[in-house]
């Protein structure tokens, strides 16, 4: 379960970097494109130049409409990197000239992915960008017979050489401490999962001591008062019963939000549709359901509360005239969404409510990514709010409560 939402972390960084690289690619480009205009270069041929240059403009477009729709893998790193050194080296040896005055983007190269934890990569890369800035001056060279082999040349090339090993370094120490953090989020996954599944027992312990004892007893108790009450009836016996009547009620309450009896028995489909029932009843709010059948998946009890605490801050909070709750199960994924009319509010209020003590919705959102699931809430001000909670089916085995 540990690896899951690493892997989900890793996968939307690397996309995350891919698309900065590719926004501040255009930039470059067209920085590109002034050599000729504004800087007047030997040999130059604006024909093959422009050519290649229009070629690498249109890639950049086309890669920038791609990272932008979906998310991409450590392929895209490799590619884009790898068209950035042909394009560089293409355009060198076809201006002849603009080898030297694209210098600069050699060494920019190697730095734009060191910051992407993969020394690998940026090792290729550095050797690469050197040993192409030397080809592209070799290709110069001879086709130009009075321009020699300027030893500047190799001057540069030890510089690119170096740039590699230093950005190869950087990247390798970033990669440990990425790897150093990895493993203290792993510990505290794995803190906060065992802190959950002691809660749970915790609750199923005491959900199980209130329905066998006190719930018991005040049951027992109401019905000694209920055979007083027929033998010699008596306003006090009366108002007795239905003190009792009401603590039984209570304790029932109490026991089903320990423990909803329901999931154990009838799934989670069936819990939540009680649960916007009640929540109707109790709020006199509005409330649709769409709830497709999910069985009893491992997630369930994670789901239920969540549903729980999201529709108790709607009565809470919201000032809401109308609730929708759905339920959706596909590709092994338990998908639950809320819908409020409210006030809404920013959610950057968040973690100062944490702050102050109220901790009921963060530490649903924790639970909810500690199973490797995705908390999405969308909300301001006046607008309502939208909570769009994606959990795994299968989060582990629980053990099933004896409470009948």
């Amino acid at each position: 379960m540990h690896n899951q939402p690493h892997s989900l972390v890793v996968r939307r960084y690397t996309t995350e970097a891919v698309r900065v690289t590719a926004i501040l690619r255009l930039p470059l480009i067209g920085l590109m494109s002034l050599l000729g205009p504004v800087v007047r270069v030997p040999h130059w041929r604006p024909d093959v130049f422009a050519a290649l240059l229009t070629m690498y403009a249109a890639v950049a477009l086309g890669w920038i409409f791609l990272v932008l729709v979906r998310e991409v893998g450590p392929w895209a790193g490799w590619m884009s990197t790898a068209v950035d050194v042909l394009a560089v080296m293409s355009l060198s040896i076809a201006s002849g000239g603009a080898t030297s005055v694209l210098l600069p983007v050699f060494y920019l190269l190697p730095i734009s992915v060191a910051f992407q934890y993969r020394p690998r990569l940026t090792a290729i890369v550095g050797v690469c960008t050197a040993f192409g800035y030397q080809l592209a001056w070799i290709v110069y060279s001879k086709r130009d017979d009075t321009m020699g082999f300027p030893s500047e040349v190799y001057l540069y090339f030890g510089f690119l050489l170096w740039l590699a090993a230093a950005t190869t370094a950087l990247s390798y120490v970033l990669a440990r401490r990425s790897a150093t953090v990895i493993e203290l989020l792993d510990v505290r996954r794995q803190l906060i999962a065992e802190s959950m599944g002691a809660e749970e027992r915790e609750r199923r312990q005491l959900a199980e001591h209130l329905h066998d004892g006190p719930l018991q007893n005040v049951l027992a108790a109401r019905l000694d008062v209920e055979e007083a009450m027929e033998r010699h009836p008596d306003a006090m016996l009366d108002a007795a019963e239905s003190a009792l009547r009401e603590t039984a009620t209570q304790l029932r309450f109490t026991v089903t939000m320990l423990h909803p009896q329901v999931l154990a028995q009838l799934g989670l489909s069936s819990a939540l549709r009680e649960l916007a029932d009640a929540h109707a009843r109790r709020s006199e709010i509005e409330t649709s359901v769409e709830i497709d059948e999910v069985g009893r998946p491992d997630c369930q009890e994670l789901v239920y509360r969540v549903a729980r605490e999201l529709l108790a801050n709607v009565t809470r909070h919201s000032h809401a005239a109308k609730v929708t709750l759905r339920l959706t199960g596909s590709s092994g994924k338990i998908t639950l969404v809320i819908v409020d009319d409210g006030w809404g509010f920013d959610p950057a209020v968040v973690p100062k409510r944490v702050a102050q003590g109220h901790i009921g919705l963060a530490s649903h959102i924790e639970r909810v990514e500690n199973a490797g699931g995705t908390f999405d809430l969308d909300s301001s001000p006046g607008t309502g709010t939208r909570v769009v909670v994606t959990v795994p089916e299968s989060i582990g085995t629980k053990p099933h409560s004896s409470i009948d």
